[in-house]
């Protein structure tokens, strides 16, 4: 079990006057609606609340920093922090302010002007090219006026950036708040899940999710893979998947990447491992649709249901499919085995959910794990959209806004920003 160095660990008199710099993750979605910049969906927001009302509450300065968007290393009001300056003027009673840049003369003034329990968010790190190169002198000037450093942005924490490793070889480091409940959270999922444990795969690339699915394979009862992916696993398998998305041989520098033969290997180290439906049938471990919704494209009006197997015959008209939802044969058997489940995490849609048309698979199985009676944990900002989409927020014991960070540490990796918090680092 990792264990961390954290914010509780201090007390009113660590933390008295103290100016204390906070790494948040405010990248959030923000539409443009009759020239105001709207907040879709505050929850990466409101999970730093609990650590901020700590600081408030124990009398330190508190300084934000975050990146929103990609900007490229420059300065681009598109991508300007702004607006959650906005939000907290509006939504909270917090005495904030806010400024135009995240180092230099005016940033060093406001946080020596800082009274206690009051909130200063600094501009986009990303408006610098130094925040994505980790550069040392760069992170240095970030630390240069505060005392204490908390990474509070568990879905960053994949990135060595200056703002998170760099700024730590200069302060004292602790773990926010959320970020601790995160890390509990899915060390639990690793080590001490309640059986059975069903893992539910969905969404387009499975480049972002192979190594959580090597790994949770290891632990969990059944991997049920659906989107996107299955078409992987579909096609590892000898399946016919016609014009079906595949993310295959993807280049990096020299390195060329077979999705389907790690697929095919997948299946292949845990084909002898079952999982009982109803007690007694048994099935593979790892499953993929048995039928899927196909059309010819996102925009066509027209559906058919086409029902997987190694003997199934293909028509002319066949060779122009899509395959964009799991089919009613695969949703039943999903929430059968969902239904048998004492803990659940779900990462990622079962189709092309924002369609009407493809959206049944992932609206069905967000139902059934919902009333599961399971612990349910669930991640990534698709699944979260979903959920908000169908109305089931309330009705899931955790949603993680991580998102690759939360499948980086579920592939077993130990992430840079929370290395930096473990104690005798």
């Amino acid at each position: 079990m990792i264990k961390l160095k954290t914010l509780r660990s201090l007390t009113l008199q660590n933390l008295k006057n103290k100016k204390i710099l906070v790494r948040v993750d405010f990248n959030v979605p923000i539409k443009e609606e009759n020239k105001q910049k709207i907040i879709q969906d505050d929850r990466r927001i409101r999970n730093c609340f609990a650590t901020i009302n700590f600081l408030i509450k124990n009398q330190a300065k508190i300084i934000l920093m975050s990146h929103l968007g990609r900007p490229k290393g420059e300065k681009n009001s598109h991508f300007s922090l702004k607006p959650i300056y906005e939000y907290f003027k509006q939504n909270t009673i917090m005495s904030v302010d806010f400024a135009n840049d995240c180092v230099g003369q005016e940033v060093e003034q406001k946080i020596n002007l800082l009274k206690v329990g009051q909130i200063l968010i600094l501009e986009n790190l990303r408006f610098h090219p130094e925040e994505k190169k980790n550069d040392i002198q760069f992170a240095k000037k970030l630390a240069s006026t505060v005392n204490i450093f908390v990474n509070e942005a568990f879905s960053a924490s994949h990135r060595s950036h200056a703002s998170i490793v760099g700024v730590s070889k200069f302060l004292p480091t602790f773990a926010g708040l959320a970020l601790e409940k995160e890390v509990k959270t899915l060390e639990f999922l690793i080590n001490k899940p309640k059986k059975p444990l069903i893992i539910i795969v969905g969404g387009a690339k499975i480049s972002d999710k192979v190594d959580s699915i090597k790994n949770l394979a290891k632990i969990a009862d059944a991997v049920l893979i659906g989107g996107g992916i299955a078409n992987n696993f579909l096609k590892a398998d000898g399946l016919e998947i016609h014009k079906s998305y595949l993310e295959d041989n993807p280049v990096s520098l020299n390195q060329v990447k077979d999705y389907i033969k790690v697929a095919r290997r997948i299946i292949e180290k845990n084909k002898t491992e079952k999982i009982l439906k109803d007690g007694y049938i048994p099935l593979p471990k790892i499953l993929y649709p048995i039928d899927v919704v196909a059309a010819k494209d996102l925009k066509s009006s027209k559906t058919q249901i086409i029902n997987l197997s190694h003997d199934m015959k293909d028509t002319a008209n066949d060779l122009n499919l899509m395959y964009l939802d799991i089919g009613p044969k695969t949703i039943r058997l999903y929430q059968e085995l969902i239904m048998q489940a004492a803990t659940i995490f779900w990462n990622g849609p079962m189709g092309v959910f924002e369609n009407p048309l493809f959206s049944k698979g992932t609206k069905e199985i967000a139902r059934t794990i919902a009333k599961s009676g399971a612990m349910t944990v669930i991640g990534g900002g698709d699944t979260i959209s979903a959920i908000n989409k169908y109305n089931l927020e309330e009705r899931f014991d955790y949603i993680s806004t991580a998102g690759g960070a939360a499948l980086e540490f579920l592939s077993g990796k130990i992430l840079p920003g929370i290395k930096i918090c473990i104690i005798n680092q």
